[in-house]
């Protein structure tokens, strides 16, 4: 799967304050996640992640 840094994911599960966009900060074998809602930082396996990837949006995008 092709997540770059300032990507914007939309996940199957959402976040504890009901966000379900993230925003890419790190991509490797670990994501470190901002969520859009609250701000908090996570870091997530990237095998986990790709399971809960419903949506991959870039930012330069037209």
């Amino acid at each position: 799967m092709d997540v770059k840094v300032n990507d914007i994911l939309l996940m199957k599960k959402s976040h504890p304050c009901g966000s379900k966009e993230f925003l890419v900060l790190r991509s490797g074998m670990d994501f470190k996640l901002r969520c859009q809602g609250c701000g908090h930082e996570i870091m997530i396996p990237r095998s986990k992640a790709e399971k809960n990837i419903r949506k991959i949006s870039r930012e330069d995008e037209n």
